[in-house]
């Protein structure tokens, strides 16, 4: 299943960083654009403080474009995921149906996240 796709330009609104706890007690944070799709979403960390240095990662990583490893959506389109510099995956991308679009969203992705702000949910 698709998300609605919607191009990030890098114009829109600036993003955030949605920091929260799951239903299981673990912390999570997803990316979110200006208009309010999520653009990244993050794998559980069991401390809040190891989830904040996971957003802090994610600042400096994402600006190098080595960082982003592409892969098929399970049900077709293409996502990525963004690495660490040790090679651990820091987040993952919705699936996108167009290379246009996962194109896109790659090239926003450092500008999002480097002025986004922190909205603690937890």
């Amino acid at each position: 299943m698709f998300v609605s796709l919607r191009e990030f330009s890098g114009n829109e609104m600036p993003g955030r960083f949605e920091f929260y706890k799951d239903k299981s007690g673990e912390y999570r944070f997803r990316l979110m654009a200006g208009n309010g799709d999520v653009v990244l979403s993050s794998d559980g960390y069991k401390s809040k403080l190891g989830c904040m240095k996971g957003i802090d990662s994610v600042r400096v990583n994402s600006s190098n474009p080595d960082n982003y490893v592409r892969e098929p959506g399970k049900s077709g389109g293409h996502r990525f995921k963004l690495l660490s510099l040790n090679g651990r995956v820091l987040c993952v991308s919705r699936v996108f149906e167009t290379a246009a679009a996962y194109n896109s969203s790659i090239n926003s992705v450092a500008k999002l996240a480097r002025g986004a702000v922190i909205d603690d949910k937890t």
